[in-house]
């Protein structure tokens, strides 16, 4: 039964009273935001608090608009103010998910530009650093993997939240351009982008009223997440606003081919209008208004939708993202010249090798396909002769082996090879990481997103047979991320209290002729990214590719 305002009130404030008297955690008190005056509540209590230092003093609020809902004549224009509220809002729930990225939130709908706040605060002077995720697609900031509470634990406030995606974040018209007019660009296609700027900014403007300090954000995600990362980076529109970026699975140098299809990618102006259009037509409208017309259910119809799943996705427009990646990176600049941090898991891929259903004739036609058969430079040896020998298939099983060990390295190579082209235009460091731990209670080994639980260190919040290792994990993982969100260096801050010191982790690249990254996960400190020979083969594969 949904409870009204008064018992939200009348639950908050008996929560509350249960707490320890000596306690004076911000939480207890009203809040006041430049919209209003917000009620939080805690975030755990002793049966939740596993591991986790301080947990008396973090509280959260949860459920908090950062901009005004998206239906009706807002669908697909940038997110527009919410109205301010006089009553104290009980944030003691999360907001729905958007469309198409409800996650595990128990509703979605247009109004869905909410955000959450984990803070262990006892004072809005406190000026403690901040950390703003983006979750990755198909995600929800109500996800459990994303809760705050372990984060905030070490002194830094956490700050996750929902954007548009699918259609109602990428959706590009003529009509749409003209309708943001000169003043915005002329474009259209990046409304999950503006989104996730207007979320950097909402903290930037309140997240003091929690304890924060809005001069030291430092924007964190994964996946899709790491591309809001990076495109906070990029930004002119968001110039000034961050003092640090974590971008996980991750960043890809421009030669990379997969930048182009991964969660990073965009599609030019072109391609993005000829869905839109496309998608005009599937649902028999003519204008804009009336497909703003159309009903929420109709519209998520993924039968109706020709640009579904991959084909709707941030748009090079020159405003919200203001050139190719390769320009960005080795002619301007990033608007944000901030300390980076990016890398990749060891099953990037997919899965672990004992999941991938491969033969040696399916692997040598994979590799024949991607690499063909012409020579590079001076060699008479084809790209993908070298491939095979370098990853060889004697059976099946070692054919699954090399495909995954293939692709765990190009993603190294990638990662580090951007971080080259960083050094060129950029004076912040840049750290990149190799995760290689598998959560326990599963079989796809140390899979894409299974940093995230030991990043946060919220293992609390995931029904999975952990042990004592994965907590020491989780504990020197979130370290560093907290680490680097205090200073900007995950090395300094004094975040990691278990025992021992944690293992020094060096920039990229830490010298001239260096191809280290740091390993993370089940052992800490710097591996090579490949071999010799297989980070060359990379690079030549690269070398022939165009830019992105």
């Amino acid at each position: 039964m949904k409870r009204s305002r008064a018992q939200h009130l009348l639950a908050s404030a008996l929560q509350i009273a249960q707490l320890p008297a000596a306690s004076a955690a911000l939480y207890q008190s009203v809040v006041q935001t430049s919209y209003g005056p917000i009620q939080g509540l805690a975030a755990f209590s002793n049966a939740t608090a596993a591991n986790i230092s301080n947990w008396q003093n973090v509280g959260v609020w949860k459920g908090i608009p950062f901009a005004a809902s998206t239906a009706g004549q807002n669908r697909w224009r940038p997110p527009q103010p919410r109205a301010a509220w006089n009553t104290t809002l009980v944030a003691s729930s999360y907001g729905p998910g958007c469309p198409t990225t409800q996650g595990e939130s128990a509703t979605a709908g247009e109004d869905c530009l909410y955000l959450n706040i984990w803070s262990a605060a006892n004072s809005t002077t406190d000026k403690l650093p901040v950390i703003l995720w983006s979750h990755p697609a198909g995600g929800s900031s109500a996800d459990a993997l994303f809760d705050g509470g372990g984060m905030a634990a070490q002194n830094v406030v956490f700050v996750n939240y929902n954007y548009r995606d699918g259609v109602f974040g990428w959706l590009a018209t003529p009509e749409l351009s003209a309708e943001m007019g000169a003043a915005n660009g002329n474009s259209s296609g990046n409304w999950g982008m503006l989104d996730q700027f207007a979320a950097l900014k909402w903290v930037h403007a309140n997240i003091a009223a929690f304890g924060g300090d809005p001069d030291r954000i430092t924007t964190v995600g994964q996946s899709a997440g790491s591309a809001a990362a990076y495109h906070m980076v990029n930004s002119p529109l968001v110039k000034g606003l961050i003092v640090g970026a974590i971008a996980e699975s991750g960043v890809r140098d421009p030669y990379d081919p997969l930048a182009a299809s991964l969660a990073e990618s965009y599609n030019n102006m072109t391609y993005s209008l000829s869905i839109g259009a496309a998608f005009l037509q599937a649902n028999n409208a003519t204008s804009i208004a009336q497909l703003r017309a159309i009903p929420l259910a109709s519209l998520t119809d993924t039968s109706s939708q020709p640009g579904s799943g991959a084909g709707f996705r941030p748009t090079l427009d020159g405003y919200a993202v203001p050139d190719k990646y390769i320009n960005t990176l080795l002619k301007i600049g990033p608007a944000n010249d901030v300390p980076f941090m990016t890398g990749n898991t060891r099953d990037e891929s997919g899965a672990d090798f004992t999941l991938t259903s491969m033969n040696v004739s399916s692997y040598v036609a994979a590799m024949q396909a991607q690499y063909g058969n012409a020579t590079f430079g001076n060699s008479s040896t084809s790209l993908a002769a070298r491939a095979l020998a370098l990853y060889p298939a004697a059976n099946a099983s070692q054919a699954a082996m090399s495909y995954n060990a293939h692709w765990r390295d190009t993603s190294l190579v990638s990662s580090w090879k951007f971080a080259l082209g960083w050094a060129t235009k950029a004076n912040s460091s840049m750290y990149t990481y190799y995760w290689d731990h598998a959560p326990p209670g599963q079989n796809q080994g140390a899979h894409h997103m299974s940093e995230i639980n030991y990043v946060f260190n919220n293992l609390y919040r995931t029904d999975l047979p952990w042990t004592a290792d994965d907590y020491a994990i989780a504990k020197t993982m979130s370290a560093y991320w907290a680490n680097f969100a205090k200073t900007g260096n995950p090395n300094l801050g004094g975040s990691y209290d278990g025992d021992g010191n944690l293992t020094w982790w060096n920039s990229t690249p830490g010298s001239a002729n260096s191809t280290a990254v740091m390993h993370v996960g089940d052992g800490w400190g710097d591996v090579p990214i490949a071999e010799p020979g297989q980070i060359q083969l990379i690079l030549d594969y690269f070398s022939e590719q165009v830019p992105f």
